[in-house]
């Protein structure tokens, strides 16, 4: 046996074989070794996308990712930067191993297809506007940018996965009226939304709005899975539970409010929240009492942390890969949207990260029909406070920032075979 090997190493030299060669399993770390954090999961993107089989190691080397050998992947890594190891058979059995251990908190998730993305934004939105397109675009994820017009139209089954970032699905384009009405971009945008109404037969942008809003939820109870940040959270839910309210004043659509709007709610149409109390005031700055007020959660910028829940990656795969990090502790960011009131989230939602002493959700998930969403509070997890009209976040200087990752991971999540949940 001895001499046998002795053999097939003297003709691995005449070959100009490394050993390394023989190996046939790449390790993409994720843990605090790899250099590109952010850029892996677009690596793993790519991998899909050329019909490479994709494991990703839930809680394993903070959510490693691991492949077969195959032509130019080491190349494709080394260019996009990203860590990894080159491991031989018999090392990866051994990962997988340790992996099934039943005392470990770890699995296996195979990775099975390449998620077709849509990003919700209209075609002029600035700079400021979407965190996800920002790391999409460092990433290296191809995404198609969709509107109201395409959804309307019946786009959203030609997609897994859509994306909501700061959007406002009431009609009151923001609520940025007190501040920045005599804005050219201001202006334009609401120009754009009443040609879109007019367009699409609406009267009015919220009633369009409103619209758009069922189509979304229409495409998650058939399968789809709905990421939402910042004010495309909670806007989103009031536009459902008011369908058919006017809830917005004349400054938006030409006449009064109702004043019976609150009563009129319909909070079993809702994804995530209710009894929830609208604020309609067109100066106020915020939608509703979903949002915790930034004067009663007692933090600021030097103390404004959320833990990550731990869940069990053998009875619980999905939000255990929606929470996979290298970081447990994420640092907190505003946006109009911030942080979620605990006590006004539906009973079924499940919590993935939250401030447990300001009584504050951040980061949740739950279920519809046959499809999944996904919630995000806040606008930039590099920008703790991202005023409008500030210059967009440089992601080359974070890109092991563990406030993006949890969107990426949302990313990958429709890639995943699906196992079913045992709690």
């Amino acid at each position: 046996m001895k001499t046998f090997l002795s053999l097939l190493l003297v003709l691995a030299a005449s070959l100009g074989l490394a050993p390394a060669a023989w190996a046939n399993h790449i390790l993409i770390p994720m843990d605090n070794t790899q250099k590109e954090h952010l850029k892996a999961y677009g690596a793993a993107y790519w991998l899909l996308g050329k019909q490479v089989e994709v494991d990703w190691l839930l809680n394993y080397r903070g959510g490693a990712f691991a492949c077969p050998v195959g032509p130019g992947v080491e190349n494709e890594l080394a260019i996009r930067g990203v860590s990894y190891q080159v491991i031989s058979e018999a090392q990866y059995t051994n990962v997988l191993s340790e992996i099934a251990d039943p005392n470990a908190n770890m699995d296996v998730m195979k990775l099975e297809k390449v998620p077709k993305i849509a990003v919700y934004t209209p075609k002029g939105k600035q700079p400021w506007d979407d965190a996800v397109t920002m790391v999409l675009t460092y990433a290296e994820i191809p995404f198609t940018q969709i509107y109201d017009d395409e959804v309307l139209h019946g786009d959203l089954p030609k997609y897994d996965w859509l994306h909501l970032h700061h959007e406002d699905f009431t009609g009151e384009y923001g609520k940025f009226y007190a501040s920045y009405r005599s804005r050219p971009w201001y202006q334009q945008q609401q120009r754009d939304a009443e040609a879109a109404a007019k367009r699409n037969n609406f009267a009015k942008v919220s009633q369009m709005k409103g619209a758009v809003a069922v189509k979304m939820q229409e495409f998650i109870a058939g399968g789809g899975f709905l990421f939402a940040m910042c004010s495309a959270t909670d806007s989103y839910d009031i536009a459902l539970a008011g369908l058919g309210v006017d809830m917005v004043e004349s400054m938006y659509d030409g006449d009064p409010a109702d004043p019976q709007a609150q009563s009129k709610l319909n909070f079993n149409r809702t994804l995530a929240f209710q009894n929830f109390q609208l604020r309609m005031n067109p100066y106020e700055y915020e939608y509703s009492n979903i949002d915790m007020d930034p004067r009663e959660r007692g933090v600021y910028e030097d103390n404004d942390y959320f833990q990550l829940f731990n869940f069990s990656a053998k009875y619980d795969p999905v939000p255990t890969m929606l929470t996979q990090n290298h970081e447990r502790t994420i640092k907190g960011f505003m946006g109009q949207t911030t942080a979620f009131r605990k006590t006004l989230i539906k009973p079924d939602v499940v919590a993935m990260g939250e401030n447990k002493a300001s009584g504050e959700v951040r980061y949740m998930h739950g279920t519809l029909g046959k499809g999944t969403w996904t919630f995000y509070g806040g606008h930039d997890p590099e920008d703790y406070q991202h005023l409008v009209e500030e210059e967009p976040t440089d992601l080359s200087l974070h890109p092991n920032s563990p406030g993006y990752r949890l969107i990426l991971n949302n990313i990958l999540f429709p890639a995943a075979k699906k196992k079913k949940q045992k709690t």
